[in-house]
This record gives structure tokens, sequence and C-alpha cells, in this order.
């Protein structure tokens, strides 16, 4: 009967029998638990993820419920019961944090007897903070902290103790942020909604200072949502169990704190998890190593180097080949210590492949994926190929580009960022040309899963992407210079300012112009695109390639006769820039190749 009075149960009914019955059927029903679950802790750490170690889990919880349960008291809902089976220190009850419920007298929050729970308290955040003040179009960068607005968080220190932190939460879109595009009103999107950020964090927040007192010990994650949870605060990789609107998680600690670790939203420049952090989470972290220190729990530094790599993704044509390689070459010059990844699906050449592993790139063979939402032979048919860098697992993280891009200056310590990190594009959007992300083939299906049920707003990747994952930290835009002079520029030089750390290049690309100037000028409705001075920077990069790499670069038969006739539409339109009048004398012209 000792188990049982340490779990906080009653005496079992097998209690009417003789003392020695009694001692047998006890022993018997310990090693039926330990024959039941050793296999299953080390099938869980071999298959982690496998939907057989669910359906073990699930009939371990059956078999054994006579450890956790009685007659004549309330059965305890089916989240903790699971707890409870992957919990290896089951000798007392366990402490529950509960967040955003009113009435604790829920069906889902009857523990049974087996678990104690504490309410955790903190202020509602105001409706009046709406998603576009989360994640701004455009914020001052010289600021560094931002203009984000205020987000109560749980008092520090005040909810210690904790082995579970179970959440309710709500799951609705913040309309504010629709405007009025009736468009883009009737479409499927993701969701947007303030409180449910605030308590994802406010959640996290509480199981990383749990976690922070005690590092050997496991802290749980419990979430009660019709939705689910936020998949760029708790990763699928921790997900223990799901059914209906319960959502159980082992966090991976070191990640949630990172999390935690940056601005609320995109409405300040986010902060490298290894470097400087926002006042909140400095404060977190100093009162965490304070009660680490007074009860003389000591942490040992991370010696692990993680696996990194620029990853670039060709699909559909081979237009984009020659950008690739001017790509590897402009990263390549910046001396990284980065690995150079291409994805390549079939339209891709064995010439084309020698070509792009002699720039630098490690080509490695995909099957592309269709756009559900772009029209057929529309130029983002296939964009979501982009999708498979998630299955890059040999990696810890990767910094994905476009292959319009040249890279100025060294980058590399941009991928102290977590997932997903990018610069931003309009609205409350980010820029999918480049992104850092983590690898995760958990993630990459979670992707597959709802492309056909979130619509993508530009029908490509970048669109989908931002209907998946809502929340995202800011880099500066000198990550992402995008090639774009609006008619508020004016008639100045188009040039831009010389710490820009990359170049992406819209409209007309480089190696489909001759050089003698920017081929974007030849249309109107391309002239915002168009930047002699900036396009002079990719032929620096083309000037420096071997002359071998050089040759991927020529010029079509078809590319020249499209220029020549832009060029003279241009010519009789007279329009007013002038650039038709210029002699071409790009020597590519001599010698152009096939389609």
């Amino acid at each position: 009967m000792g188990t049982f009075t340490k779990l906080g149960l009653p005496p079992s009914p097998s209690s009417i029998c003789t003392s020695s019955s009694n001692r047998k059927l006890l022993t018997s029903r310990i090693v039926l638990f330990l024959l039941i679950f050793i296999p299953l802790l080390l099938l869980n750490a071999v298959f982690p993820h496998s939907q057989l170690i669910d359906v073990i889990l699930f009939q371990a919880h059956h078999r054994s419920k006579a450890l956790f349960s009685s007659p004549d008291r309330a059965k305890p809902p089916r989240w903790l019961e699971v707890i409870y089976g992957t919990h290896l220190n089951p000798d007392k009850p366990l402490r529950v944090g509960l967040i955003n419920f009113e009435d604790s007298g829920q069906s889902h929050l009857q523990l049974g007897g087996i678990a104690k729970s504490i309410t955790i308290n903190f202020e509602p955040v105001s409706p009046n903070i709406t998603w576009k003040m989360i994640a701004p179009g455009w914020i001052n960068e010289m600021n560094p902290n931002g203009r984000c607005p205020d987000i109560p968080m749980p008092k520090a220190g005040k909810y210690l103790g904790l082995e579970v932190v179970v959440a309710h939460l709500p799951c609705q879109n913040d309309q504010d942020q629709i405007e009025d595009n009736d468009e883009y009103n009737h479409w499927k999107q993701g969701i947007r909604d303030v409180s449910r950020l605030q308590v994802s964090l406010a959640a996290a927040r509480v199981i990383v200072e749990n976690h922070g007192i005690n590092k050997d010990k496991d802290v749980y994650a419990v979430f009660i949502t019709k939705c689910e949870p936020m998949i760029e605060i708790f990763r699928c990789e921790d997900l223990v169990w799901h059914r209906e609107e319960y959502w159980v998680y082992n966090p991976n600690l070191e990640r949630l704190k990172e999390m935690i670790s940056m601005p609320v939203g995109s409405c300040a420049l986010a902060q490298p998890y290894t470097g400087a952090a926002t006042a909140g989470s400095r404060q977190l972290q100093s009162e965490i190593d304070q009660f680490a220190e007074d009860i003389q729990v000591s942490s040992s530094p991370r010696t692990y180097k993680p696996r990194e790599a620029y990853v670039t993704v060709l699909h559909s044509s081979e237009y984009y080949v020659c950008g690739a390689i001017a790509l590897a070459q402009s990263i390549l010059k910046t001396n990284t210590t980065k690995d150079l990844v291409l994805l390549a699906d079939q339209s891709i050449s064995k010439h084309s492949r020698r070509g792009l592993e002699a720039a630098g790139w490690k080509v490695k063979r995909i099957e592309r994926i269709r756009s559900p939402n772009s029209q057929v032979d529309a130029y983002n048919e296939w964009n979501y190929s982009k999708l498979r860098v998630w299955q890059l697992t040999s990696y810890d993280k990767v910094m994905f580009i476009d292959s319009d891009f040249i890279v100025l200056h060294n980058i590399d310590h941009f991928f102290e960022y977590p997932q997903l990190s990018g610069a931003p594009n309009n609205k409350w959007f980010f820029n999918s040309g480049i992104m850092i992300l983590e690898p995760s083939e958990c993630f990459f299906d979670h992707l597959m899963s709802k492309r056909y049920t979130l619509r993508s707003y530009n029908g490509g990747d970048q669109g989908y992407l931002n209907e998946v994952i809502t929340w995202w930290h800011r880099l500066t835009v000198k990550l992402n210079f995008m090639k774009y002079f609006p008619k508020e520029f004016g008639n100045g030089p188009r040039v831009f300012p010389e710490d820009q750390h990359t170049i992406h290049f819209l409209g007309m690309k480089p190696w489909s112009c001759y050089r003698d100037y920017d081929c974007n000028w030849h249309r109107v409705e391309y002239h915002n695109f168009a930047s002699d001075e900036v396009n002079a920077k990719w032929w620096q990069v083309y000037d420096e390639m071997p002359k071998m790499l050089q040759s991927y670069c020529a010029m079509t038969e078809i590319a020249d006769t499209k220029l020549r006739e832009l060029k003279a539409d241009a010519q009789e339109a007279q329009l007013e820039d002038g650039h038709w009048s210029i002699e071409l004398t790009d020597p590519r012209q001599y010698n152009l190749v096939g389609s």
C-alpha cells in the first residue's frame, strides 16, 4: 500500500484479500508496469515520432490504469494519464499550473487526486493591441529596443515547482489586420491572434523558469484548444500526444528558451540567442541563474558545434542556373564556414549540375511540389518545391537564399537566429527570398498537410509560409536589400548603401540582360526594378568567376531575340531614360547558345 499512498490514492480493492495475496498482486502490477514502460522508453529513444509508439502508449495506459485510479475517485483526464505514463518518477502528485481557465471544475481539469493545481495569474493583453502592432510593415531599425506593445506575462519566480503547465488556448483571427481587402477576406488564412500569442509565450516562460531551477526535470506543456498550438513556439518534434482538442508536449527547453528571448513580435529587430537579448529575457535569465545558484545547481557550457548550411532550390527550368552559380561564388568570397547545398529537380541537366558543383554547391536531387493555388504554367506553379528545404535534416539550421541574390559581406552570424527569421516584405509579411529555418521532417509534413486548406495570398511559397508561420522574427532589411525603386524615390541616382549585406535582384535578372546596362529600363512597368549601378554589382561577381563558370551564363538565342525586341519597342516609344540608344558591346552577343 505504500505505492498507493505516495500517489495520493486510496487502497486498492484487493486489500480485502490476505496481506500475502495483496503483496503478490502489488508486486505483479509493478512488474507489469516495468515490462510495459521500459521497452516503451527504449523504443521512444530510437523512434521518437513513430505511430507505433503512440499505439503502445495507448495500450500501456489502459493496462496500467489500476496504478492511477480507484472506483470511488474521479477518473483523471487522458492527457494526465499520458504524462504519468511517460514520467519517470510518478511517486507523488504532479504540480500543475493552469493558464487562462475561468472554471477550474471543467472535465479536463478533474485531476483525479493524482495532481495538484495552482492558477497562474497575469493581466490579459489589451484588446486595443492588434496583430498589425505585433507585426508592423515598417520599423525604425535605429531604435534598438523597437516599439513593441506591452504583453503582460506571469510574475517571474512566483510559479515554481511545477511539472506541468496547462493552458486554454484561444484561436480567433484579428480582423483588424485584414483591412478592406475583400478578396483576401474570403480566403482561408493563418491565425493571427494576440491573445493566443500571449498565452503561448506565458506558458513557455513558466516552463523555462521551472526547468531553470532543476535542469534534470521534465516540464510538460498541455494545450486545450479548438485550433492548434503555435508550432512556431512549441515544435512538432516535442509533441508527445494529441487527441481532439488536447495536445501534450515535452518541450526542448533550449529551443523554448530561445523563443522567449525574442521580441514579442516583428515589431522590433530580433536578437541573436547567443548574444544580446531583450530586456525581459535578460531579467528572466538573471532570475533563473540566481535561483539555480541558491540551490547549487550547476550548468555545463554548450560545446556542440551546430551543422549549418546555405541552401537554394532550382526547379522546373535551368533559367536560374547562372544565378545560383553567381550566388555560390559571392558567398564563398566572404570566407564562409558553412556548407552550400542546392536542391535540384529533374529539369536540371547533368551538365548544369557539374557547373553548380564546380561553383561550390553540394547538389541533392528532389521531386518538385506543385503550388495548389497557382495558375497552370505560371511563374510560381512549382514554387512549393522550396518547402523541401525543411527535409535537410542532416543540418540543424539553414539559411535559404533565392538564386537571384548575391552576398556582399559575410553573413554567417545570422545563423544565430531561430526559425523563422527573415526580413520584412510588406504589411505583416516576411519575404521568403532569404530565411533562417530549422530542418524537420515533421514540420515538412505539417506544411504538406495544410497546403490545400491554407491559401497563399500570392499563389506561391511566400504567401503560403506567411499563413502557416504568422509569428516570425524580424531581421534587418540590410540582409535582404531588394532592388526596387518606387516612384517616390524620384529621379535621383538609383544606388544603395554600401553597408547592405546582400542584393535581391527583382525584375529581369542581370544574366538575362547584356552587361552594358540594366534591361529593366526597356519596359515601363519594370522601371521600379531598374538601376545600372546595382546591376553592375552582379557583373562584378561574374567577372571574378572562372571562365568555365562564366560559360553557364551565356545568352541564349531566344533570350537575345526577346531582348532586342524589347529594345526596339523602347526606341519606338522613345522612353525618356534613353537606354535604348546605348550600343551593345557585351561579347556574349557573339556566342549565343541554343535553348
